[in-house]
């Protein structure tokens, strides 16, 4: 197990850690991946997030119009144009 002892520091308005590259390795977690964050019993717990690869289907299965702003897409051509 590796172990080290680190200084949180201020990052505009939150709080952060740098994971030096030796935890890293070890914990398998790289630049840019989403980790989920747990606090139990007074410990932060971080998880690595297994991205799932998502058919289109699935994609917009989980679309919610409230969530992204109700926006809604314009009419695609059938390949017929107007004019």
């Amino acid at each position: 197990m590796t172990e080290v002892v680190l200084d949180i520091k201020q990052w505009g308005n939150n709080l952060g850690v740098r994971l030096p590259a030796a935890i890293a390795r070890e914990a398998q977690v790289h630049a840019d991946q989403r980790v989920r964050l747990t606090v139990s019993d007074g410990q932060i717990i971080i998880t690595p997030v297994v991205d799932e690869s998502l058919t289109l289907e699935q994609r917009l299965a989980q679309f919610d119009p409230a969530r992204h702003g109700g926006e809604v897409m314009p009419a695609v051509a059938t390949g017929a144009e107007e004019g």
